[in-house]
């Protein structure tokens, strides 16, 4: 799990909205890249200014092994036309 902890309240908007629609959520921090889905939102309430900390599932990373075109069609009888 990956905790990240954030005081703006568009962020953390869009956080609650992705895990009430069960989509995956992209956080970026500092150099890491971290896309999952939100298991919890929680606000602190000991906190001037407001902060919230959001915990998220990490996914596995896609695999992009096979070429997403199709290959070449072959024509066997092209030579006949010629």
């Amino acid at each position: 799990m990956f905790t990240y902890e954030t005081a703006d309240q568009k962020e953390v908007r869009r956080f609650r909205i992705a895990q009430f629609n069960g989509r995956p959520a992209t956080v970026r921090c500092g150099e890491k890249t971290v896309t999952g889905f939100v298991r919890s939102v929680q606000e602190q309430d000991s906190s001037i200014p407001l902060r919230w900390i959001i915990t998220i599932i990490p996914s596995p990373p896609k695999e992009y092994g096979r070429d997403l075109r199709a290959a070449a069609r072959v024509r066997p009888f092209a030579d006949d036309y010629c």
